[in-house]
């Protein structure tokens, strides 16, 4: 791993919770006075909306596996891998931002003096000198996978990550959020959401769920009330997904930095499962965040700080 350049990245399926993660840890970015490369992950899909759209027609009138965000083919993982690498040797490299929506497109045609759409990608640019961090979120910060092109190899973004951290709630929790989400927030159905879920179904698992095992820190949201009909349009939506004192989390820990007892103690009710697994109401989640990533990202910074005095 890079002492001077060291790279952090928050990982989870669509409508897991990444987000909130993020949020969470650019607050220890903020208190840390840290300038961040924040790297979308969706800046690196292969193709913009409406070409994606057209793919997954495709695909789907071929009557084989259907195109999905999840996979390498619709993914630019060479880049993500070749950003990653560069960063941790030179603290630069190239990205470029996923435009989703009126706001972000006229925000970023002001900086560029472009004519960009929502669904369109901006250009390639690089990153500033003299960040402290690459902070990257979305559905591929830890993926690993054998290239089928061909010049067969090897992509693993995985090895260069200082810190991986895995969002995973149950299932059906999962699908509740992703159901929430798209249908507060976007033009979709309940049933055009759950059409969307079985057809990532098996990209799902053969790209997101394999990047858990390669993590640091784990956060398993699991429900304490009845989850068990997630496609449900007889509920209120409000009550579609459960509150978080109606859940635990459980949170897998590898990482030396932690000493997770001692942070267990600063979590009213939480217990160690195991000594590398602790469980809490997730009504503690953002405190529990805090404590758990707070020290491995000052400790990060002080080995950056360190190498740049030698």
């Amino acid at each position: 791993m890079s002492a001077i350049h060291p790279i952090v990245t928050v990982t989870g399926s669509s409508g897991a919770g990444t987000s909130f993660v993020k949020r969470a840890v650019e607050q220890i970015f903020a208190r840390e006075n840290l300038n961040a490369a924040i790297i979308e992950g969706d800046s690196f899909h292969k193709y913009d909306r409406m070409t994606m759209r057209a793919k997954v027609a495709e695909s789907k009138e071929n009557g084989g596996r259907i195109l999905t965000h999840f996979s390498e083919y619709a993914n630019e993982f060479e880049k993500l891998e070749e950003l990653f690498a560069q960063y941790r040797e030179t603290g630069t490299g190239k990205r470029r931002y996923y435009i989703h929506s009126d706001e972000e497109a006229a925000e970023h045609n002001a900086r560029l003096g472009t004519n960009l759409k929502p669904g369109e990608f901006t250009p390639w640019e690089d990153i500033p000198e003299g960040t402290d961090v690459l902070f990257y979120e979305g559905l591929h910060g830890m993926v690993k996978r054998k290239d089928h092109g061909p010049a067969e190899g090897m992509h693993d973004v995985s090895q260069y990550v200082d810190l991986g951290i895995g969002v995973c709630p149950v299932v059906n929790i999962e699908w509740m959020q992703k159901i929430y989400r798209d249908t507060a927030e976007r033009p979709y159905s309940v049933g055009q959401v759950r059409d969307v879920i079985l057809e990532r179904m098996e990209d799902y698992i053969e790209y997101i769920v394999p990047q858990f095992h390669r993590t640091h820190i784990n956060f398993h949201r699991v429900p304490l009330v009845d989850t068990s009909d997630p496609f449900s349009t007889l509920k209120d939506e409000a009550a579609l997904v459960p509150e978080p004192k109606n859940s635990l989390m459980v949170t897998h820990v590898r990482h030396q930095d932690i000493d997770l007892q001692a942070i267990a103690d600063k979590i009213p009710g939480a217990w160690l499962q195991t000594p590398e697994t602790l469980v809490y109401n997730s009504e503690h989640m953002v405190l529990a965040m805090d404590l758990l990533m707070s020290p491995i990202i000052h400790n990060l910074v002080e080995r950056k700080r360190a190498a740049l005095a030698k």
